[in-house]
């Protein structure tokens, strides 16, 4: 009795082992939130913008006003840059809530969508409103972005399935900083008239703790994840 135990406990490990394994697939519920809650800000911030751009507001605060101007200067870069960064957004769900790591049509469409994203973000950063601080977080985290679609490519062409469904989700991460910089950007207007500050002298350490925010928790949850 006491041999049939231990193979029955032998065989139970194993059991054990792949469904603790298997947990680790889950993101935990205050990352689940973060992710649709950034979506949700990056969809609503695109919308914005077109709006504004097809249908210039005329009662906005003067600081948004002259924002509107600033992107109104160059709209048909601003669109070539936000509208596919909004199909590139809402793409991301089906790769990330997808089960197969199988290739398909969302690993294609986000490496395609996403070369447009970051090139055109260099172009954009000719002119960034936060001045070299906003130019300098862009050309770091849009180089960034990039070479995690290129290595996600190299390890889609290679066949290695779990090392390219990675590399695309620190890209998404990393392109999910600009809606964390939504709220940071909305705390600096709302304490402006305490301050005194410009967007021109905020816009920059937003994209810094924005983009350093969303590429940190992204990085942090696939080192201790098992996807």
């Amino acid at each position: 009795m006491s041999r049939v135990s231990e193979i029955r406990t032998e065989i139970s490990r194993p059991a054990s082992g792949r469904a603790g394994r298997s947990s680790t697939h889950v993101a935990p519920l205050w990352l689940r939130v973060g992710f649709w809650v950034c979506v949700l800000i990056a969809v609503a911030a695109v919308i914005r913008r077109v709006f504004a751009l097809l249908y210039p507001p005329h009662s906005v605060p003067p600081q948004l006003a002259g924002l509107d101007k600033v992107f109104a200067s160059h709209a048909t870069l601003t669109l070539a840059h936000i509208l596919p960064a909004l199909l590139f957004v809402l793409t991301t769900p089906f790769l990330i809530f997808r089960k197969s790591k199988e290739n398909g049509w969302p690993d294609y469409t986000l490496l395609s969508l996403g070369a447009v994203v970051g090139v055109t973000a260099y172009a954009m950063s000719a002119y960034s409103v936060g001045g070299w601080i906003e130019r300098l977080a862009v050309l770091v985290f849009d180089t960034l972005f990039l070479y995690a679609l290129f290595r996600a490519y190299l390890h889609m062409r290679s066949g290695e399935l779990l090392l390219k469904r990675r590399w695309l989700l620190r890209a998404i991460a990393i392109l999910l900083g600009i809606a964390v910089t939504r709220p940071v950007m909305g705390i600096f207007f709302a304490t402006s008239p305490l301050t005194h500050l410009q967007p021109s002298q905020f816009f920059g350490i937003a994209f810094w703790i924005g983009f350093s925010t969303s590429t940190t928790i992204g990085e942090f949850w696939l080192r201790r994840t098992r996807l």
